[in-house]
């Protein structure tokens, strides 16, 4: 009788250490989303994580015209050091820390800029889609992806 209790306690701990797992899983999950910010002159591209653990990004892929691109500079037809990138390969690797984000794209325009340059920029943008591929700390992979066109919504046909 003393062995079937054991047996039967061991089991049952076991088991809470499964129910464990699965809830600190679910607990630990990150929820990302891709931000497009355009307001008071700046234009950018954010991977947010609003969830409660870290988010490792593996893969950002930049589609445009049909063709998918590692690096946003190859999507783009305005001068490198008018924006910040972020590049992220199988060398590189970013971890974004829950409620904060990762910078893919930035620019800010100057005070002597008028609206045709942000309007140049933002067409630039319209066309991209990002992919960004990664993984929770389990290992569990997560994909997002989003279109641009939200920068074309205010510029009527690009």
């Amino acid at each position: 009788m003393a062995i079937l209790i054991s047996v039967v306690a061991l089991l049952a701990t076991f088991y809470q250490l499964y129910l464990q797992r699965t809830h600190n899983e679910k607990s630990l999950k990150p929820l990302g989303q891709i931000d497009l910010p355009d307001f008071n002159k700046q234009l950018a591209v954010h991977v947010r994580n609003n969830g409660l653990g870290p988010l490792i990004i593996d893969r950002l892929t930049f589609v445009k015209d049909g063709q998918s691109y590692t690096n946003i500079d190859d999507c783009l037809d305005l001068h490198p050091r008018s924006y910040m990138r972020m590049a992220i390969n199988d060398a590189v690797k970013r971890v974004v820390l829950p409620h904060a984000h990762l910078v893919v794209f930035e620019t800010q325009f100057g005070e002597h800029e008028g609206e045709s340059e942000i309007n140049h920029a933002r067409r630039q943008l319209a066309s991209i889609t990002l992919k960004v591929e990664g993984r929770d700390i389990y290992d569990n992979k997560i994909t997002l992806q989003r279109n641009f066109n939200w920068f074309a919504r205010y510029m009527g046909a690009c």
